[in-house]
């Protein structure tokens, strides 16, 4: 990391800036006095979040148009990058899930910000379920170590002085299953994760959390969620009202809660799903049959967020875009940093995405986009290694698209190594076989059950050597991330280490079981049984270990015990493995069933179902 001195001035400095050079003085090398590199700021006009840094003989000049903007030029200039950029967007940001088990300490948060603020970004968003406290609502995030009023204050506060605004982003529908399960909530409940509609206390209800983001923010935004309310309106509210088309139900309860934003003084903006969902026969958000019933407008008092992770192709982006705008509304867009399914920030999956949806936004003059980062199923994903995804996309935002300037950012401003950081997150790897093309995913197979190898044998069954090509492939990238394992920047290399290492095991072992039992030879199955399924075990603990230092260093111990289940639950089926091994050694069993289940070759095509994690915890310690 460099470690030139950079030196501003008070006076002549703008003050708009003064809050943003103090706060990041907290840990980098920005001074208002002593010797170093002068930084002279000039403030020019422009909607843009537009950056020029340029240097001459001990001075660096920064001529920008937003705080943001000014605090990029800092990021440049202790990157050793000089040049005019432009980010054509009003809004520049991250969503941070925290309430997915994973709940971000306020420390680690400020980091975060800090780093956010050198790459240009001017908006953090929380996505919070439940996670925050409401007053006599102790049920409310019960054991999901939520954040307090004063903590949320204290944040914002923060990120104020980094010219970052903070938006607190809820639900005020759907995905309320994590409160809807206790019984005083009961009463507010349509279905499992859906909230009751057209009734008073829900209303209140929602009020109240309306009402804890209005008392904490400065922000006169909120997002009140309310996407992929799928079963809206057939649980309860069947029951009390009969039937009613969902986009109805909607619409009402929409108005409902805006009237609540607005009593607080909020201006509203929501996932636009279901306005899509609800308006063709497929209830996809994107579909070829867009027909929408006449007169159907969007709110204009609310707007209308875009979400869309998942398409490599620009001209969908451009063509859903233009539908928003066909409904009256002004999409924002949210794209996303992979870290959802992953045990590592995906880099490759990432840049198929947001690439084309940053052109696209580009082309359409969208002037909102922020970039999602979920913690689906468990938030299991080493989550400072987005951090590389943060960097990298800010960089596309304002028009660099020079991978090699990326990794000098990564590294001054996060510490982190680019290059082993793609590599620990390419777990996933497509394999081609007769001519398709095959995606692995690696959390199913980290955690499929060793007897039983559901996830294993899907695979197998397309390509009977999928697992060698995988391991040669995890071969490859665990010599990338030995090579930076002193690394003391974002992400955490041995935890990375370990992840390719338990992974590798599992499969090794998987392979050998079933070679071994399939050609009855006895010999092998007590390696198994006594090298393999020890030497696994072994693997698993590691993980485990560092996934818990990881975890604790940066986030609320509630949630921890959700993936330290799934491990232990590993470990147990592990011995089980090697007990069963023996007792069809002795004689004990004549043979061993869960081996023996193996699903015909005549059903193709991969197994993992939409919540394949169902199966390994069997819902137990479920969490969405």
């Amino acid at each position: 990391m460099d470690t030139t001195k950079f030196i501003w001035q008070r006076e002549g400095t703008p003050d708009e800036l003064v809050p943003m050079l103090e706060t990041l003085a907290d840990e980098y090398p920005i001074f208002d006095h002593g010797r170093g590199m002068k930084l002279t700021f000039k403030k020019t006009p422009g909607k843009d979040m537009a950056v020029k840094t340029t240097k001459s003989r001990g001075e660096i000049v920064i001529e920008y148009t937003t705080v943001s903007a000014a605090a990029r030029g800092i990021g440049n200039a202790m990157s050793g990058i000089y040049a005019s950029e432009k980010a054509p967007f009003d809004t520049l940001g991250v969503m941070l899930d925290v309430s997915r088990n994973q709940v971000m300490l306020y420390d680690n948060i400020e980091s975060w910000l800090r780093r956010m603020a050198l790459c240009g970004q001017n908006l953090l968003m929380l996505y919070a379920e439940n996670t925050y406290e409401i007053e006599d609502e102790p049920l409310f995030g019960y054991m999901r170590g939520g954040y307090s009023e004063e903590e949320i204050r204290e944040i914002d506060d923060y990120a104020s002085r980094l010219g970052i605004e903070v938006v607190g982003c809820i639900q005020a529908l759907g995905h309320m299953r994590q409160t809807l399960r206790w019984l005083p909530y009961a009463k507010y409940r349509d279905t499992d994760s859906v909230m009751l509609a057209d009734d008073k206390g829900t209303l209140d209800f929602i009020d109240k959390m309306i009402s804890f983001w209005d008392r904490t923010l400065r922000s006169r935004r909120i997002h009140i969620g309310m996407d992929e309310a799928h079963d809206l309106g057939r649980g309860r509210h069947l029951d009390i009202h009969g039937y009613e088309k969902p986009l109805d139900i909607l619409q009402r309860h929409l108005a409902n809660v805006k009237g609540i934003c607005k009593k607080h003084g909020l201006k509203p903006m929501m996932w636009s799903d279901m306005f899509f969902r609800l308006t063709n026969d497929e209830h996809a958000y994107w579909s070829e049959k867009f027909n929408p019933p006449k007169g159907l407008k969007t709110d204009p008092d609310v707007e209308q967020v875009y979400w869309d992770y998942y398409r490599e192709d620009g001209r969908i982006y451009e063509e859903m875009i233009r539908r928003h705008r066909q409904l009256g509304a002004e999409p924002v867009m949210a794209s996303g940093i992979y870290t959802w399914g992953k045990f590592w920030y995906d880099h490759g999956t990432t840049s198929r995405t947001v690439v084309p949806c940053i052109e696209a936004c580009r082309k359409t003059g969208t002037r909102q986009i922020i970039f999602t980062m979920w913690g689906d199923d468990g938030a299991y994903c080493e989550y400072d290694s987005a951090l590389a995804g943060i960097v990298y996309v800010s960089d596309l935002a304002f028009g660099d698209k020079n991978i090699d300037r990326t990794a000098i950012r990564f590294d001054v401003i996060c510490g982190g190594d680019l290059k082993a950081h793609i590599a620990a997150g390419n777990l996933d790897t497509e394999f081609e076989c007769n001519g398709r093309k095959y995606w692995t995913w690696a959390p199913a197979l980290f955690w499929d059950d060793p007897l039983n190898g559901i996830g294993f044998d899907a695979l197998r069954r397309e390509d009977p050597k999928f697992e060698i090509k995988l391991l040669d492939h995890l071969d490859e990238q665990k010599y990338i991330v030995m090579q930076s394992l002193d690394r003391n920047g974002a992400g955490d290399m041995i935890h990375a280490l370990n992840t390719i290492n338990a992974l590798q095991k599992k499969l090794e072992l998987r392979a050998a079981l079933e070679s071994a039992y399939d050609s009855g030879d006895m010999v092998k199955l007590r390696e198994v049984a006594t090298e393999l399924v020890p030497a696994t075990i072994a693997a698993i603990r590691e993980f485990d270990r560092s996934f818990r230092e990881q975890w604790l260093r940066k986030s609320s111990p509630l949630g921890l015990e959700v993936i330290q289940s799934r491990n232990a639950t590993m470990i147990c089926r592990l011995e089980e493995t090697a007990l069963r091994i023996n007792e069809y050694l002795t004689g004990m069993v004549g043979r061993i069933d869960e081996v023996e289940e193996r699903l015909p070759s005549s059903i193709r095509g991969p197994l993992f179902p939409c919540r394949f994690f169902d199966y390994w915890t069997g819902g137990a310690v479920f969490v969405n």
